[in-house]
């Protein structure tokens, strides 16, 4: 059955009904509050995601003062990225049905909190479970920001909105390790790290304060749809089942396979347990219909391979050149620098070209991105200890930065660009699942590979890096390889009914 406009919860403008509560927002806001709620999002996107990297140039200094072991060194890295995860789905659809300014506003404030509990972390067991709770509370944010921007912008104008997101989103994973390096540097290493959340409070608290100014309350549906809580549960442990023998080493290590294939059962059973709400007419925690649309899943499994693959080289590369090469964690960071450049521009631009050009930009800065960390790990690996590593690292991860750039904000507007407005939340926290758990994987996979090399050649550093950056590469190529096929069926992804549907109701107005 075809959808309405009010279906989509975007109800067509008409001479009655132009400013009133009912008016889709993009209609009833202005250009330069827009633009405003826009600045404010992006800020605290950048903010949230900052966080997974920043701390990846603290890492040693971390590990050395609180005495952390690796896995514990590794939790706290990647065990915020899980946590993330894992709330996304379930505060994607808290905000559809709730309000997303309301959630946005819950997530901004635990994020400030919990900065200041892992600044005062006393030992290693204090500061992992305060970045699992930090995860939590970026886990909140996420999905409204996207959600937001798909309620303020139509169609045609999402692009350039989601080309300024891109840039925030590939300049808070790039530049994560530079600030990182210049608080280490300005407040010392036996306390520098814990600048590294001290700093950041007063932005959070001023994002804070303007998102409860200017960001749009959005219009409920006119029932409540309630949450899948049994839905939620199982998804979380389906996640956590597939996460947990990549995270932790040790006893873990032997029951690695068992509860991988418990959690992947787990994940199943979801499915299952969707269709089954869908069938009774109730509201699922995700509407699966959203896979029938090619370019959503597609984008969905490009995002997860593409972070799994780029976010991994920042833990590998600041391990190998402290480490391996005695650089301090400014010089360190600024050996990434060029990554940070060319993603954010690129991110911008990407906006602007992506109605014209379409999928291709995606397929080729898969390729870019995966040839980019290809050589770096052959470069790295054939370095000695008096190269000029930042010289030697410059054009590959240039290219790969450019190519990560191009996809961010060409793969995100692609994806979401037939998801109706009152599902824009929960699609984005699906959407933003499957990325975090590929930027989860990727950096346990990368860390992994690194820590086991080097292990395994009593200390040759250059080879351990060149091992987690050639898996880093691989994991990238298979974005490429999923991407790749969009090509050869032109046109098929706006075939689906839904997107001429929303157009519909778009231009109604």
């Amino acid at each position: 059955m075809a959808k309405t406009p009010e279906d989509l919860g975007t109800p067509a403008e008409t001479p009655g009904n132009k400013g009133r509560p009912g008016t889709p927002e993009s209609a009833q806001l202005s250009s330069r509050h827009r633009a405003q709620a826009l600045a404010v999002c992006i800020a605290a996107a950048f903010l949230t995601l900052l966080d997974v990297s920043i701390v990846t140039v603290a890492l040693p200094s971390m590990e050395h003062h609180l005495h952390l072991s690796s896995s514990q060194a590794t939790w706290s890295v990647a065990g915020y990225t899980l946590t993330f995860g894992l709330v996304l789905v379930p505060s994607g659809r808290l905000g559809d049905e709730f309000g997303r300014k309301k959630i946005f506003l819950i997530g901004m404030v635990l994020f400030t909190v919990t900065g200041v509990l892992c600044g005062v972390a006393p030992d290693a067991t204090w500061l992992v479970a305060a970045r699992l709770a930090r995860g939590v509370a970026a886990g909140l944010v996420a999905p409204q920001v996207v959600g937001l921007l798909h309620q303020m912008y139509q169609r045609r104008e999402r692009g350039r909105a989601f080309g300024y997101y891109g840039a925030s989103v590939s300049l808070s994973t790039a530049i994560g390790p530079l600030l990182g390096g210049i608080i280490l540097r300005n407040f010392g290493d036996a306390d520098g790290w814990r600048w590294i959340f001290f700093v950041f409070i007063p932005l959070d608290v001023v994002a804070l304060l303007l998102a409860a100014r200017l960001l749009p309350e959005g219009r409920r549906g006119a029932r409540r749809r309630g949450l899948d809580l049994v839905g939620t549960v199982v998804l979380g442990l389906g996640v956590t089942g597939v996460m947990l023998p990549l995270l932790q080493g040790g006893a873990w290590a032997e029951r690695r396979w068992w509860l991988a294939a418990c959690g992947i059962a787990l994940l199943a059973v979801f499915v299952r347990w969707e269709r089954s709400v869908t069938l009774r007419e109730r509201q699922p925690l995700v509407d699966l219909s959203l896979f029938r649309e090619r370019t959503y899943w597609v984008g969905t499994l490009v995002a997860g391979a593409l972070y799994g693959g780029f976010t991994g080289i920042f833990i590998v590369v600041a391990q190998f050149l402290q480490q391996g090469l005695h650089y301090s964690p400014l010089k360190a960071s600024l050996c990434t620098v060029l990554f940070t450049v060319g993603s954010a521009a690129c991110g911008v631009v990407t906006g602007r070209l992506v109605h014209r050009i379409g999928r291709p930009l995606v397929v080729v800065g898969t390729a870019m991105t995966a040839a980019g960390l290809a050589v770096t790990a052959l470069v790295v690996g054939a370095s000695g200890p008096g190269d000029n590593m930042f010289l030697r690292m410059a054009l590959p991860l240039l290219v790969a930065g450019c190519g990560a750039g191009f996809v961010i904000a060409a793969n995100q507007t692609l994806a979401l660009q037939g998801v109706p407005r009152r599902d824009g939340s929960t699609a984005a926290g699906v959407y933003q699942t499957g990325m975090k758990i590929g930027t989860s994987l990727g950096t346990a996979l990368a860390g992994s590979l690194y820590f086991s090399k080097l292990l395994a050649t009593h200390g040759d550093f250059a080879t351990a890096a060149r091992t987690g950056l050639l898996g880093a590469a691989a994991v990238a190529t298979v974005a490429f390889v999923v991407a790749l096929p969009g090509l050869t069926i032109p046109g098929r992804q706006d075939a689906t009914p839904r997107v001429p549907v929303l157009e519909e109701a778009e231009s109604a107005r």
